[in-house]
């Protein structure tokens, strides 16, 4: 991943392949943004003109190299995007979400360079670390498969990521800077771990394969883990993810990470849905809707994502991962619809659809989860195509038990820069799921699809504890190009959203 330094050096005098500036949108037109004092002064105070000439407005995002000026030592000047200017009578500073994006974009624009200098606006810590991030999840680059994948290759083609972002304007030497890198390192580099998951292709990710990944960063980070086979599950009657895994040549997993620190008086439970790749099972997708459901295990690799960086940030607080994993597939041993499961609460389900399957294996880890009585419990899935009729592809939704702590997790998600909106879980959905044969049927009305989703959920939430459900179906899995920080394929989404919460928690700012 690129490595990131902290420097007060001046940008004329530092060996980089490129300089990186920010520029916003004025009332009258381009205006350079704070950091990029030396570089403007180098073009005699004419840089925002040059930049319009060129065609750059600010825009988030836009990007606009031009030649450094004489006596620089590096070759390149890069303006990137930061939006609207702040009201200056306000004395308003550029948001963190906007250095973030810049940061990324800029990342992104410089594949192949070893080093680049980064002179965008820093008022404070929290500056440091929007930026930092903002570099890291840009700079993110999946080739395992591909033929440039060695470095060797990738150099020679100028494939490889950005090696080297100096933060102009951060102090080495101030404890806060220091730890919003450290910070910014951490959950950068868990959610491009998430990333990668997400990207692996089925035929290499199967539940096994994810849960050896959970166990061998468990032991890195000093996190407890334990992981139920095929015959632990029967054993436990675990009749939801065995249900959805029944198709399969590779048998389902269900693990628990535990991170306990000493100090910790809050446990927070995360529950991921983990479908490593999911055909619909007997009710099979149709053509078209099935080449990118690798990336329905999304929900478990951001809570693993999670509990690993709450670990590496030594958290004052509990965390909990629950990773539902399975495959879901039609073979002559699949759940049919008509099947009816006992669930690991003691439920039955009538399974009237096996596409509805991710809500099966959730259900089951929620109900685990609710044994340990944890303060809040928050699962994440790419649970329904409904979810993205109602919020595309940028916003997940969010439901929950709670009013207040649905609102403090949407607060949570819009400070670390992911978009979510609140869902309602309207009681008169919840009769459309009942079923002659069953206690509940996997089912319901097809108008508010996402919410009949929640509410099934929220069946199999113990009695008295608080709980969140975020449907990432949107987000989770970019098919259009990149933008900001964010690249085509796994994104990582809800990483960030699950940490903050772990953070709140841990200062005791989060109930």
């Amino acid at each position: 991943m690129t490595a990131l330094t902290l420097s007060t050096a001046a940008a004329p005098g530092l060996r980089a392949d490129a300089i990186v500036i920010g520029v916003a949108k004025g009332a009258k037109g381009p205006v350079v943004a704070p950091g990029a004092e030396a570089v403007d002064k180098a073009y005699d105070g004419r840089l925002a003109g040059v930049l319009e000439t060129l065609g750059a407005s600010g825009a988030e995002g836009e990007v606009t190299k031009l030649p450094a000026p004489s006596g620089f030592k590096a070759p390149l000047v890069v303006a990137v995007g930061l939006g609207q200017e702040p009201d200056k009578d306000a004395r308003a500073a550029f948001d963190a979400e906007a250095l973030r994006k810049a940061a990324g974009s800029a990342a992104r624009a410089l594949t192949g360079a070893r080093k680049a200098a980064f002179a965008l606006p820093v008022g404070d810590a929290a500056d440091v670390c929007a930026i930092g991030e903002g570099v890291l999840l840009g700079a993110y680059s999946f080739d395992t498969y591909k033929e440039t994948a060695s470095s060797n290759n990738a150099a020679k083609n100028g494939k490889a990521p950005l090696a080297e972002a100096a933060l102009l304007g951060a102090k080495p030497r101030d404890k806060e800077h220091k730890a919003a890198v450290q910070r910014a390192v951490a959950v950068a580099e868990e959610l491009n771990r998430a990333r990668d998951l997400i990207n692996t292709p089925p035929n290499d990710l199967n539940p096994e394969a994810f849960a050896a990944v959970a166990l061998a960063a468990a032991k890195e980070h000093g996190i407890k883990v334990q992981v139920l086979d095929v015959k632990a599950l029967e054993k436990g009657g675990y009749g939801g993810i065995l249900g959805v895994g029944a198709g399969s040549a590779s048998g389902p997993r269900l693990v628990k990470l535990s991170y306990t620190p000493s100090r910790a008086k809050k446990h927070l439970a995360f529950v991921g849905k983990g479908i490593t790749y999911d055909s619909g099972g007997i009710s099979l997708k149709p053509a078209g809707h099935n080449e990118t459901m690798k990336c329905d295990m999304s929900g478990a690799a951001a809570v693993f994502a999670a509990v690993v960086a709450a670990a590496r940030l030594g958290l004052d607080v509990n965390v909990t991962g629950w990773l539902a994993l399975a495959e879901n597939m039609p073979s002559g041993s699949a759940t049919r619809p008509g099947d009816v499961l006992r669930m690991y609460s003691g439920k039955t389900v009538e399974v009237l659809n096996t596409d509805a399957e991710g809500r099966l294996v959730l259900a089951d880890a929620l109900w685990a989860a609710s044994q340990e009585k944890p303060d809040a419990i928050v699962d994440v899935a790419t649970l329904t195509g409904a979810m993205m009729l109602a919020l595309g592809s940028r916003t997940f939704g969010i439901m929950a038990n709670d009013d207040a702590f649905r609102s403090a997790v949407h607060e949570a998600a819009e400070e670390v820069g992911e978009p979510a909106w609140p869902m309602p879980l309207p009681e008169h959905l919840r009769k459309g799921m009942d079923s002659p044969t069953a206690d509940i049927a996997n089912m319901g009305e097809r108008m508010g699809g996402g919410l009949v989703a929640g509410l099934f959920l929220r069946e199999f939430v113990g009695e008295g504890i608080t709980w969140a459900h975020l449907d990432i179906a949107g987000p989770a899995f970019n098919e259009s190009g990149p933008f900001g920080y964010t690249p085509k394929g796994g994104t990582g989404t809800a990483v960030r959203t699950l940490v903050r919460l772990a953070e709140l928690t841990a200062s005791g700012d989060l109930g």
